[in-house]
């Protein structure tokens, strides 16, 4: 009989189980588990719901989502890093979009956002990023419905139109001097 080796034993029970979530994190969802899960395709709602309720979609939440919907967790993980609307993390405490869609592409947005990372602080991601404070977390969008006023911005949810780099220092400037 032969010795098991230390890769032939089993993983710990709980290596495959999250890390030990907030209370606030296990009660929202939960209330979107429990208001929710009964619709056909609950997924994106519950999805929307506690990014709604926490600002983000918490990796704890996300075993907790896939077993009430009878998903695997690969499957809950793959629409929140498919939809650019959901963050996995907290946002910082201010959200600027900046349009990368095509009609603010041809008027700017790409200088526009080049110009966003850098005057906020925030690493150049196709996802976004938060600044080292946590002031600030920029985020591109791909329509913010101002296509014949582009390039457009929203500022904690706010739209600008027609926004020049000029603007956008002076539309952001506020953002960075504001205590949490």
């Amino acid at each position: 009989m032969s010795t098991p080796h230390a890769s032939d034993s089993a993983a710990p029970p709980d290596a495959a189980e999250p890390t030990a979530a907030p209370k606030a994190v296990l009660q929202a969802v939960q209330q979107a588990l429990d208001e929710l899960a009964h619709l056909p395709g609950a997924l994106l709602p519950i999805l929307h719901a506690l990014q709604d309720r926490l600002g983000y979609v918490p990796e704890a939440g996300v075993p907790l989502v896939a077993e009430a919907l009878n998903l695997s967790r690969a499957e809950v993980h793959g629409v929140i890093s498919y939809y650019h609307h959901f963050r996995s993390s907290p946002p910082g405490r201010h959200v600027v979009q900046v349009c990368r869609a095509e009609s603010c592409q041809s008027r700017g947005a790409e200088a526009l956002w080049a110009h966003a990372c850098s005057r906020l602080g925030c690493a150049d991601s196709d996802h976004g990023a938060t600044n080292a404070d946590a002031s600030v977390t920029l985020l591109p969008v791909y329509c913010l419905g101002l296509c014949a006023s582009s390039p457009a911005i929203a500022v904690d949810e706010r739209v600008h139109a027609r926004v020049s780099l000029q603007r956008f220092d002076h539309l952001v400037a506020p953002l960075q001097t504001q205590e949490a």
